[in-house]
């Protein structure tokens, strides 16, 4: 397919009622596919707050096995419903494990596979290590509508390594699902601007569109999240965007022929010397 058009979404998610979160961000994938959106990206971890604010042994209970998901089995109807591609975050319980995952829902409503995120951070506020275990798929791209897309889940979306393997799989598309806002040890920190510039980094380094849902609203006693939701074209500039309050839709109809070639002409994977690389496969 040489255009595709896409869709990220942005809300508040910091009510305590799962179904009300599923059923928020339901209506915006109506509105999305009613736009002709054909793959629509829901933020990071939606069904709930963040709960990773704190460390709470009774949350493990909002984990449920993959296909018994309320997130996954409300995103599969729709999408079929709708005959979109839905990639779809969710706290997976496997047994004793427990994981920050992705089912990419496809336009039949079926799961085409699971992705397990794969960087997990562990600061005040984002206290996921307490929660998930490093994600054991590796990374994962997925043919959907002709595209070829990948996926990396929040904090995954800070490390070049990963857009660029996705790349190297073929990806033509990167989407970021994310929760991410402001910093409780430092009021003054604004990570916003670091955000979205880590990402367009990877549009342009790997000369492909990048979509980024997030999260808004206030949560918790000291987390605010910051929105900023965007999607970029293979030049790294903004094609669609929203700010820190904004709830909706983000749609655009993105040109993979035209990034293609200017793909081609950047000679960005021509001119790559993976013999010299590996010291970035070695711990520091």
């Amino acid at each position: 397919m040489t255009k595709i058009t896409v869709a990220a979404l942005q809300c508040a998610l910091g009510s305590d009622d799962e179904q009300a979160n599923i059923a928020a961000i339901s209506d915006l994938v109506e509105e999305a596919a009613g736009k002709g959106a054909q793959i629509v990206l829901p933020p990071e971890l939606f069904s709930g707050p963040y709960f990773c604010r704190e460390e709470d042994e009774t949350l493990f209970a909002l984990a449920r096995p993959t296909a018994e998901h309320p997130s996954v089995t409300a995103m599969q109807a729709l999408a079929a419903k709708l005959k979109i591609a839905i990639p779809t975050s969710f706290f997976e319980r496997d047994g004793h494990h427990y994981y920050n995952t992705l089912a990419m829902i496809g336009p039949d409503g079926e799961i085409l596979g699971t992705y397990r995120k794969s960087h997990i951070p562990d600061g005040p506020g984002y206290e996921e290590k307490y929660y998930f275990r490093p994600g054991n798929t590796g990374f994962k791209v997925w043919d959907v509508f002709g595209t070829r897309v990948g996926v990396g889940i929040c904090w995954d979306q800070w490390y070049p390594e990963t857009a660029r393997a996705l790349a190297l799989m073929g990806a033509e598309l990167l989407f970021y699902p994310t929760a991410i806002g402001s910093e409780p040890y430092d009021a003054d920190l604004d990570t916003s601007r670091m955000w979205r510039r880590a990402m367009i980094g990877h549009a342009v380094s790997n000369c492909m569109p990048v979509i980024a849902s997030n999260r808004i609203g206030r949560e918790g006693d000291c987390q605010t999240f910051y929105g900023h939701s965007f999607i970029s074209d293979e030049w790294g500039d903004y094609v669609e965007e929203f700010g820190r309050e904004e709830t909706g839709v983000l749609v655009a109809r993105l040109d993979l022929a035209r990034a293609a070639t200017h793909r081609a002409g950047m000679g960005f994977f021509r001119d790559r010397r993976p013999q010299l690389y590996g010291r970035l496969a070695e711990d520091i």
